[in-house]
């Protein structure tokens, strides 16, 4: 109960919240002691059931969820789902990411803004064990925390995470459930030896327990001293970002000054702004000496599963993979009848038609058909009466615009007369210089997601 009255004061004490109930030992237990302090402080309490459809006896779960919550008088949702991705990460995890992704659902749906898990000591001795068996550093190692957001698993930044039961153990559930005569379902799945989980509790945690009582409780103390690390690397990893961030990007001047180890440290806390999973430490190294090796003028672009790390005029940069073949796509026609914008979906963006002091008429722009194309090669732009025309290649280097964003950029013509070069400027030769009412044309790119197809 204490668990759950920390929970519950660390989201703001709110009128309502939820857990997540698959009908198991320690979910039970958490109901039932949710539902006495839901009833004690007129808190609504709602129980969240997934149904993976996986078992045969899935149906019979949910039944007996729903049984178990209109007896305490706790609102019952469940949400049914399919596994996705499980051929590339396995069934267990993909089961993870689908339900997860479920509870937030089902969060936002009945405006829930604290989900209690009934995660317990056992459960987080598991998890550090098997961060340990992977090799983890610090920030694995630290095992569950006693609450967190989790806004990539739950799609929701807010949302916050408890797990009141961390510091119960196992055995102290089953005496619980005991004493209240609790009822509880038992997966089939928990028995499976081929999930590391699994493998863990039924054969390597019975010796620990033999050699080595209380185990779990030593293990846990390890991922609060892990936790103190991690929130130290953090902390330094900040102080490093204020010095090196360059805007968006990095500044390999001032990153160059750092060891080796408070680079990757930085590049893991920033690939953690950005929600991107966290590469292996050879992959970081080799990262590191490329980008800090690599000559002066190389357009270095290193690959990682959400996105591409690449170097510009020593700067880095974290850009979103881009997979679309531009080459393929044609240019579009069009007219403009006066709109403030329009959308060009397959240029990725927005075109906007800004009054301005200065521009192209807009009863000529209005007569002309034109035309959004990408560069095809030898376009040149002319932005000033007293400066030469130039390719656009030239202005691109000249407003430093790297050259993966360039190949996003369309260009608006009206015949063979460029008018227009998004992340450059109007061509002046079509600028008006009598009275208004002028046009000046503006370009507004989408915003690529990061991949996090996990």
């Amino acid at each position: 109960m204490a668990g759950i009255v920390q929970a519950f004061s660390a989201a703001g004490q709110p009128a309502r919240l939820a857990l997540a109930y698959s009908g198991g030992l320690d979910s039970s237990v958490l109901l039932h002691a949710a539902a006495q302090y839901a009833g004690a402080h007129g808190v609504q309490l709602f129980a969240f059931h997934i149904h993976h459809g996986i078992s045969p006896n899935a149906d019979q779960w949910q039944t007996h969820c729903a049984e178990a919550c209109a007896r305490l008088d706790v609102v019952f949702d469940t949400r049914r789902i399919a596994l996705r991705n499980s051929d590339k990460s396995g069934v267990e995890e993909a089961a993870r990411i689908s339900r997860y992704a479920a509870l937030g659902d089902l969060c936002r749906q009945h405006q829930i803004p604290l989900l209690l898990t009934g995660h317990h000591l056992d459960d987080q001795a598991e998890t550090v064990l098997l961060q340990l068996l992977r090799g983890s550093g610090a920030a694995g190692l630290s095992g569950m925390d006693r609450w967190n957001t989790a806004p990539t698993l739950l799609g929701d930044a807010v949302l916050l995470m408890a797990r009141p039961l961390l510091k119960v153990s196992r055995a102290a559930l089953e005496q619980y459930a005991a004493a209240q005569q609790l009822t509880f379902i038992e997966d089939e799945s928990n028995h499976d030896p081929r999930y590391a989980r699994n493998a863990l509790r039924q054969q390597i945690m019975p010796v620990l327990a033999q050699y080595f009582p209380g185990f779990q409780e030593r293990f846990s103390r390890s991922a609060g001293h892990m936790q103190t690390t991690q929130r130290l690397l953090i902390d330094l990893a900040a102080q490093d970002m204020a010095v090196c961030a360059d805007g968006v990007c990095l500044d390999l001047e001032h990153v160059r000054q750092l060891s080796g180890e408070r680079i990757d440290n930085l590049l893991r806390y920033w690939f953690g702004l950005h929600h991107l999973r966290m590469p292996s430490s050879a992959w970081l190294s080799e990262m590191r000496q490329q980008l800090l090796e690599a000559k002066a003028d190389a357009q270095l672009c290193v690959t990682h599963p959400d996105c591409h790390i690449r170097r510009h005029r020593n700067r880095v940069f974290l850009t979103p993979r881009d997979d679309v073949d531009r080459s393929e796509i044609e240019p579009q026609a069009f007219r403009w009848n006066g709109e403030a914008e329009m959308r060009f979906p397959q240029f990725g963006g927005v075109l906007h038609f800004d009054q301005a002091e200065q521009g192209i008429d807009a009863g000529w722009l209005r007569a002309q058909p034109l035309q959004i194309q990408y560069r095809s090669g030898g376009e040149r732009l002319k932005l000033a009466l007293n400066r030469p025309t130039k390719s656009i290649k030239y202005h691109y280097q000249a407003f430093d615009v790297p050259p993966w964003e360039r190949e996003r950029l369309p260009l608006v013509s009206s015949g063979k007369q460029i008018l227009f070069a998004a992340g450059i400027g109007m061509d002046c030769l079509q600028l008006a210089t009598g009275p208004g009412p002028h046009i000046c044309l503006r370009w507004q790119a989408d915003e690529l997601p990061f991949r996090q197809d996990i």
